[in-house]
């Protein structure tokens, strides 16, 4: 594996990194043990004035923080400096919120007399989390926000064409006054992730990351017997009601569909749309996804970025070849220079339940669209899926919306809005999305140990 930044717009080799040694590995874990059995021990408000720290720095730095994920992985500047937003959020609700959240559970118990059951939160250690390249920071601070602010420490494995960012998540933390060991970032070799998981200092397991991947981690993760949680694909169903403001909704498909060059987990991928407003929503989305500029990420006016490689670029294209091959249709709604690893919006129809495009996630601004009969059919193609991460729903009745989103097989569902991501909502998906939660409580407690603590009446009876 070679760790390097490749600027996706200009296709230039920037600089690049070695892999990790065995030796650099094993002294890295030792040193984050190290630090955890301190770090457990230090109070709430310790932990998190690190946090509040960071998001300082980040804040007061956007513009520059910002500038590494435009170069590394071509994000253009607004939505890289909403991602640097997005971590500076993150970071307060753990400062404002961490303390209460790992507050003892006081549970009444029969035959404990006056006394109560203590349901406490311990640290478990060393966290291993490994990250891909579409939110370089966030996906790091995701992580680590909460681990940190529950006492644990984590080693990181960021992507291998990201290694500037993930340096700088590193550095971030030792700058707000975190010890050295709380966040590491290791530029690991396949072939040491093994060693890394089987590390008695290595408590638990977090990826993020494309089926393949996490079906290999989480194995190993098995194998020695580590606790692990998965972020997975996803395709994302985005229904269209037949009583949806039509142009609202297509207009935000436009942008769930194209934000980050379609290279999100959670963007709206399928768009399944009511037969009474199908042709209305399609004609209304193409004349949207038609105004998208692709160009130079620095450049204000850009709103479509490339992909973050030649090789996304190739494997978007060998998809889209397969689906047409197999009867749908492809439809290119704007152009894109030839300069840069660019794919240009489109929008394939006609996919039938026997095209591999059916199940398929499309990494990049390809738009499947799908003509339901009736909502129970709109609710069949949606859940017709290997994936479930998140979903929308859109429709001018919210409450029947919501009911619609009770039906659909996913972690998360967005009423008349393409996605739920946001500081204080947790995140996390079923079926080959994965499993756990990340953010909120629930991302803080997934690696903690819930002790019981029960104390039986002073003289030993019950």
């Amino acid at each position: 594996m070679a760790y390097a930044t490749i600027d996706p717009y200009t296709e230039q080799t920037i600089k690049t990194f070695p892999d990790a040694t065995e030796a650099e590995v094993d002294a890295a874990l030792q040193t984050a043990h190290d630090t955890f059995l301190e770090w457990r021990n230090k109070p709430i408000a310790d932990r998190v004035a690190v946090l509040a720290k960071a998001a300082d720095i980040l804040e007061q730095n956007r513009s520059d923080y910002a500038a590494t994920l435009t170069l590394e992985m071509g994000k253009i500047t607004a939505e890289a400096e909403a991602e640097v937003d997005l971590c500076v959020g993150m970071l307060r609700y753990y400062v404002k919120h961490g303390e209460a959240l790992l507050a003892p559970r006081l549970i009444p118990a029969k035959g404990y007399g006056d006394t109560d059951v203590q349901l406490v939160n311990d640290p478990m250690g060393v966290i291993f989390a490994v990250e891909p390249w579409n939110f370089p920071y966030y996906q790091v601070v995701r992580i680590t926000a909460p681990q940190a602010t529950a006492g644990n420490v984590v080693v990181l494995k960021h992507a291998s064409n990201v290694p500037q960012s993930a340096a700088r998540m590193e550095q971030l933390f030792l700058e707000a006054g975190a010890p050295k060991g709380l966040l590491t970032n290791l530029y690991l070799p396949h072939d040491l992730t093994e060693h890394v998981i089987a590390s008695p200092y290595v408590r638990g397991v977090a990826l993020t990351g494309s089926e393949k991947a996490g079906s290999i981690v989480a194995s190993l993760a098995a194998k020695h017997l580590k606790k692990s949680t998965l972020e997975l694909g996803g395709a994302d169903a985005f229904i269209v009601l037949d009583d949806a403001d039509v142009d609202k909704a297509a207009d935000w498909a436009v942008f769930g569909r194209n934000w980050n060059a379609g290279q999100v987990c959670v963007s709206s991928k399928r768009l399944i749309v009511a037969d009474a407003i199908y042709d209305r929503f399609l004609a209304r989305y193409r004349e949207g996804a038609a105004k998208l500029v692709a160009g130079d990420p620095t450049d204000p006016k850009t709103t479509l970025a490339p992909l973050s490689s030649t090789g996304a670029v190739e494997k978007l294209k060998k998809q889209v070849a397969a689906a047409v091959e197999q009867g749908a249709k492809v439809e290119y709604l704007a152009e894109v220079p030839e300069q840069g690893a660019f794919f240009p919006p489109a929008i394939v129809t006609g996919i039938t339940e026997d095209n591999d495009a059916f199940h398929t996630e499309f990494f990049g601004p390809v738009a499947q669209v799908y003509r339901a009969k009736d909502e129970d059919d709109a609710v069949r193609i949606a859940n017709d899926s290997p994936f479930g991460l998140g979903g929308s729903v859109f429709s001018n009745d919210i409450h029947h919306a919501q009911q619609v989103a009770r039906r659909l097989d996913t972690g998360m569902v967005a009423i008349n809005h393409p996605t739920v991501v946001a500081a204080d909502i947790p995140f996390g998906g079923v079926k080959n999305s994965g499993y756990g939660h990340e953010l909120l409580d629930l991302g803080l407690k997934e690696f903690v140990n819930q002790k019981v603590v029960a104390v039986a009446d002073i003289d030993g009876t019950f």
